[in-house]
């Protein structure tokens, strides 16, 4: 595999993993699409280990119906339907990554979770405050590069999520203070859930990698009445290595997200589509530190029932050379 080295590593290192799957997948609308694993699979050139710490913050503001935004000024209170007024996630993952001196590797998971989250319960007037906060699913995902060829890296990933995170947690007040948060939005979904994916790395020229991955996550178990829903994902990508410490980036995805299922689940508003435009940037802060930022901008949101969406997702994080 070291013969990839030369060809494309300084682009893959632009490629930094920047939002988990299992960090803000509360519901269509908030799960960042941008795929967690690029850097790791650009890296497979040389064994080693690498330690990523990252932000996301995902400002749920906007309340959408399908593909309209909802006035939420024109709607008599009370009524028969839930009205969200705001979900801001703060989300920090840490993960760790290993590649083996073959053509295998391993990527650990584990976000911390903080999902401030405001609404106006069916038949109330007054909003109702939660402030969910833990550590969520971890995610532990193997990777194989075998049929990667000179020049370029392919590769196909499984693995899992582990429910590691609390979900019992309950609003702080108003009238709903006391019951239970919708299991969306708790730090963890109770449930085991299976990964699959397939990635492909390549260079157009010299000066410009692109990346490509298909990626799918299905629930295998239901806990206390609730099943998240299935997602499946595509990304594409290019990154620009003209610069010897700066590298841009520019990544499209279209996310697919299936309804929540269970007596505990919120089906009718859970689920839906999205086309996400992220811009980046990468940037090499010593021999073993690189910083990174991006911006995700939605480009198209269908949703199920009524959900909240954000106008933008926020991304930045350092990554550790071990």
């Amino acid at each position: 595999m070291k013969r990839f080295h030369g060809a494309l590593m300084p682009g893959t290192i632009a490629l930094i993993s920047v939002c988990c799957s299992s960090a803000v997948q509360a519901c269509a609308s908030c799960g960042c699409t941008l795929t967690a694993d690029w850097l790791s699979q650009g890296l497979a050139a040389e064994p080693g280990t690498t330690l990523t710490v990252r932000y996301d913050y995902v400002p749920q503001t906007k309340l959408r119906s399908g593909t309209h935004v909802v006035d939420r000024g024109a709607i008599d209170l009370p009524t028969d339907r839930e009205i969200e007024r705001y979900t801001y996630n703060h989300s920090v993952t840490f993960t760790l990554d290993h590649q083996f001196a073959n053509d295998w590797g391993l990527d650990v998971q584990l976000p911390f979770l903080t999902r401030p989250h405001n609404t106006v319960a069916e038949n109330t007037t007054i909003p109702s405050h939660s402030d969910t906060k833990g550590i969520g699913d971890l995610r532990v995902v193997a990777r194989w590069q075998g049929l990667s060829r000179p020049g370029s890296v392919t590769g196909i990933e499984a693995g899992l999520v582990l429910p590691t995170g609390e979900f019992h947690q309950k609003f702080k007040a108003g009238p709903e203070a006391g019951d239970e948060v919708d299991r969306g939005l708790q730090p963890g979904t109770g449930a085991l859930q299976a990964v699959v994916g397939a990635y492909h790395l390549g260079a157009i020229s010299p000066e410009l990698g692109y990346f490509l991955q298909a990626t799918g996550d299905a629930p295998l178990t239901r806990r206390d009445g609730f099943r998240p829903g299935s997602f499946a994902q595509v990304s594409a990508a290019l990154n620009y290595t003209h610069w010897r410490n700066i590298t841009p980036q520019l990544q499209l995805s279209f996310r697919k997200t299936w309804h929540d299922t269970g007596p505990s689940s919120d089906r009718p508003n859970s689920g839906g589509e999205q086309v996400n435009l992220a811009p980046g940037v990468s940037a090499k802060l010593g021999t073993r530190l690189v910083g990174f930022s991006y911006v995700e901008l939605p480009l198209y949101a269908r949703v199920n029932g009524f959900q909240l969406v954000p106008k933008a997702k926020f991304s930045l994080g350092l990554l550790f050379h071990l």
